[in-house]
């Protein structure tokens, strides 16, 4: 092997590991950033991931908004229509927040099957619906349409 070979050698094997480390550094970024979704009944049956962000959304229950006289904690329950799930959020709710209405967390889920958020994202207007909630509630063999005009 001449050395013109040998260097060229060296020089695509030193690309080949460059590029299979960027790759892999790419790849663990998107991996630590994507917040999968998951419905209520996902997380009852045990799917969704404990300590790991993720989005869980639905309906919140009428009558399971629960706020904290001398904090900004709240406590409520979403729903598929199928099962529920408690979410806790300290903080603001966003404006158009409200009971019987679709919404998305992004949190965690902790060992008692609670979501723990750090924030909450609520409907645009009065028939928007989060398209993952949507689909989670039709998946249920439950109307969207029906709930929100039982309220």
């Amino acid at each position: 092997m001449s050395k013109l070979h040998k260097l060229r050698l060296v020089f695509v094997l030193s690309m080949v590991a460059g590029i299979g480390t960027a790759s892999t550094l790419v790849l663990s970024a998107l991996r630590e950033n994507i917040n999968l979704f998951y419905t209520p009944t996902q997380i009852a049956n045990g799917e969704a991931p404990h300590d790991t962000r993720i989005r869980a959304g639905g309906m919140v229950e009428k009558g399971s908004l629960q706020r904290s006289n001398d904090s900004l904690n709240v406590k409520f329950i979403v729903t598929d229509l199928n099962k529920s799930v408690t979410i806790t959020y300290r903080g603001i709710l966003p404006d158009l927040f409200r009971e019987g209405q679709g919404i998305v967390a992004l949190g965690k889920l902790n060992a008692d099957g609670v979501v723990v958020a750090d924030e909450v994202l609520a409907k645009h207007d009065e028939k928007y619906m989060p398209p993952e909630v949507t689909k989670a509630l039709k998946d249920s063999g439950k109307s969207a349409t029906v709930s929100a005009k039982e309220g």
